[in-house]
């Protein structure tokens, strides 16, 4: 990647992840908050997981990845294991949002 500065040492590679993992978990929590607004929106457990929405997500960021220089299989790994983590905390948040109703017989 173009953007990559030259290291030349562990230490400052190190340094520079540690900074990048900071901008990382940085949008990982914006995301986050996006995906809890998204479970108000959705009307049941299956519109959560939306596996089409999942693919449409990984073809994005594939193609992204390539225009990128980055490498598509460490890419794909991460967002699935992303969305896969997203799609559980989202289910959480749509079951307090929307409890099961208790009506009795």
């Amino acid at each position: 990647m173009a953007n990559a500065v030259q290291c030349d040492s562990l230490e400052m590679v190190r340094k520079q992840i540690d900074r990048i993992d900071t901008q990382m978990l940085t949008l990982l929590a914006e995301r986050g908050a996006y995906v809890k607004q998204a479970a108000s929106f959705k009307r049941n457990a299956a519109e959560v997981a939306a596996p089409q929405r999942v693919e449409q997500v990984i073809a994005k960021v594939l193609d992204l990845a390539a225009e990128l220089g980055a490498d598509p299989h460490v890419a794909e790994l991460t967002w699935r294991a992303m969305i896969a983590a997203f799609i559980q905390s989202e289910l959480a948040e749509h079951a307090l949002l929307h409890p099961p109703s208790t009506t009795e017989p």
